[in-house]
């Protein structure tokens, strides 16, 4: 079995989304569910890029739809903990885009939970894939790993 990579820190990630966790967060063990985390990666990103003027998710003739997510946990959240999720981008390629996110218990260095989140950009009507639009990639290339 291979190594696992190590924990992310707050050093990992560019821009952070403030998140509330809520009473019905909590699963049956008193902890966020997993399913959460992933609630809270399709958040962050898209806010980002709504605030960013690069989504329009009502009437937007293009948007991203997520082909793959991922997420490792490493200690346990419950509500009420705020939270705070980490975002960077990991690669830009033609028609996708994929980030990297870490979620943050207020003020911690590091990671409760770490994944990874893909959209494919495609057209409303159709759902065929585009191109990157070029709005998403002003938004999200100065989130890049590789960021000087």
């Amino acid at each position: 079995m291979a190594e696992r990579p190590p924990i992310p820190t707050r050093a990992d990630f560019p821009v952070f989304r403030a998140i509330t966790t809520r009473w019905m967060d909590n699963d049956a063990y008193g902890h966020v569910n997993n399913v959460v985390h992933y609630s809270w990666f399709d958040t962050a990103v898209n806010a980002h890029l709504i605030e960013q003027g690069a989504l329009d998710p009502a009437t937007g003739d293009v948007v991203g739809v997520v082909v793959e997510t991922g997420c490792r946990y490493h200690a346990p959240i419950s509500f009420p903990e705020p939270v705070e999720i980490g975002l960077r981008v990991e690669r830009v390629g033609e028609t996708s885009v994929a980030y990297a996110l870490g979620v943050f218990r207020a003020g911690a260095d590091r990671a409760a939970a770490d994944g990874h989140f893909v959209h494919v950009y495609v057209e409303r009507d159709g759902m065929r894939p585009v191109p990157v639009p070029d709005a998403v990639r002003s938004a999200v290339l100065p989130l890049r790993a590789d960021r000087p």
